[in-house]
């Protein structure tokens, strides 16, 4: 039999119509219910922000607000940074992360892999506070730079009312009934839980944020507290929830111990309101986002014995 050459693909096409895993984590407890997870790791800069980091670099160069003298920079937590620093680096731009210090190193050190600078803003004042230095920056010299402006970006929820929420309905065939996703710029929620109510209002939508303003999960925010990003819908969420530090770890790393999935923090956390979810249920079809790999969590407390 010939051997076909292998398509080609430049790393933008690579973006998105990520696996969904279907996870055994609950199956005893509820065996009628079909739990999948969104594997966001398999995009090229390893997490889901690569679908949000790509639609709003694009988005500025279609608008021409983005030009190849301009630096990109804006505020991160570490993943969608990572995705401009991987984007930026194959479009052939400088970019300029703000980034609490307390970031995990694996994350600090994947976005200065990729050629980005970055200015690390005080880890007590959170992603907040990377926000407030970034705009500082901004101010001093708006014309060096393009600020994508994540948590208030359209693009950003676009990329997953375009992407990710038709993805979703084509992987189950049309048959989810619940969707879960934790809340960071609010993004990944907004637009996935929108487009699928369009679909079919009665699916039933759950946003994730940690239970109060301190905590240890990583990539989220706990809104009551924080500075609430311009694209998040509340009309699209049914639900909520809180969820705590310590169990969302726990179910990580039940997750890795006993189905070989190793995930980040927040995916944790979005097991956590499956597991809640479930006290509800009998039947169903639940699908979650799992926003990125443990791999970029192994220096942090996640899964340390």
């Amino acid at each position: 039999m010939p051997v076909r050459a292998p398509d080609k693909h430049t790393l933008t096409d690579l973006v998105g119509n990520t696996p969904l895993l279907q996870l055994r984590l609950f199956q005893e407890r509820r065996p009628g219910v079909e739990v999948y997870g969104k594997a966001e790791w398999f995009n090229p800069a390893g997490s889901v922000k690569d679908r949000a980091a790509l639609a709003m670099l694009e988005a500025g160069e279609s608008c021409g607000e983005l030009t190849p003298d301009k630096t990109v920079i804006d505020s991160t937590s570490g993943n969608t940074g990572i995705a401009y620093a991987l984007y930026g680096a194959a479009k052939g731009y400088r970019v300029l992360l703000v980034m609490p210090a307390n970031v995990s190193e694996e994350r600090k050190l994947l976005v200065q892999a990729y050629g980005a600078q970055v200015v690390f803003s005080d880890s007590m004042e959170g992603s907040d506070g990377a926000i407030r230095l970034c705009r500082e920056l901004i101010a001093a010299q708006p014309e060096r730079f393009f600020y994508p402006d994540q948590y208030n970006n359209p693009a950003n929820a676009l990329a997953h009312y375009e992407g990710t929420a038709p993805e979703i309905l084509a992987q189950t065939d049309s048959r989810v009934t619940h969707f879960v996703a934790g809340l960071g710029t609010t993004g990944t929620f907004t637009g996935t839980a929108r487009r699928l109510k369009e679909h079919n209002p009665k699916i039933v939508t759950v946003a994730v944020q940690p239970e109060d303003a301190f905590h240890g999960l990583e990539g989220l925010k706990h809104l009551p507290s924080s500075i609430v990003p311009a694209i998040w819908d509340e009309s699209v969420a049914d639900h909520v929830w809180g969820a705590p530090t310590e169990r969302s770890y726990e179910l990580a790393r039940r997750l890795a111990r006993n189905e070989g999935i190793l995930v980040g923090h927040s995916c944790g956390a979005a097991l956590w309101a499956v597991e809640r979810l479930l006290e509800q249920l009998e039947t169903g079809v639940v699908v979650t986002v799992l926003p990125d790999s443990g791999d970029r969590y192994l220096s942090t407390g996640l899964y340390r014995l």
